[in-house]
């Protein structure tokens, strides 16, 4: 069984979570801090490789200007989704084993979520400041970062159960045969 379907404990997969959310929110509050001292527009780092610029961008909506000025609600939706993100994995954890990579997942996206919340809910925008200058994408953060690496583990996690259980039926009926 490869390292990142490892199942964890209930007690493990907890600690595991919990200081995977607080580690990612501390990443992202301190950057979040460090670039909201400059002025909007403002580039702090210019073509970094050739692929990214650091830019100070106040987001009030979505990515690509999507529910612009619904700040608010978009900050309630992200605590919901992040409340509902703790509440499946505490779920899951109490039920026994919990494989390494859904844990690492769902702490991705409950804290990516919460820390946008924070920003839409204390300050009326979410502070953004990674620009790919290499594609037309939108300017995005490391709470950002969190849910997108997040659902994308969580995909590769549940295709890997997928698989697992598939290995698991054909190797039992296997040796039902014999």
């Amino acid at each position: 069984m490869p390292n990142a379907m490892k199942r964890l404990s209930a007690k493990h997969a907890t600690v595991a979570f919990t200081v995977i959310v607080a580690v990612w929110l501390i990443l992202d509050r301190i950057t979040k801090v460090a670039f909201d001292n400059g002025q909007v527009g403002q580039v702090f780092v210019d073509n970094v490789l050739g692929l990214f610029q650091f830019i100070l961008v106040h987001n009030t909506g979505a990515a690509w200007g999507i529910f612009s000025k619904s700040t608010f609600a978009l900050g309630v939706f992200s605590v919901i989704i992040s409340v509902a993100v703790i509440l499946w994995f505490a779920s899951v954890a109490r039920k026994g084993q919990v494989a390494l990579l859904e844990v690492i997942s769902l702490a991705l996206v409950a804290s990516g979520g919460l820390g946008n919340a924070i920003d839409r809910l204390a300050y009326g925008y979410v502070v953004d400041f990674i620009n790919c200058t290499f594609i037309d994408f939108p300017v995005f953060n490391v709470a950002d970062i969190g849910v997108t690496v997040g659902i994308a583990l969580l995909m590769i996690s549940l295709l890997l159960s997928i698989f697992a259980s598939d290995e698991a039926s054909a190797a039992a009926d296997a040796g039902k045969g014999e």
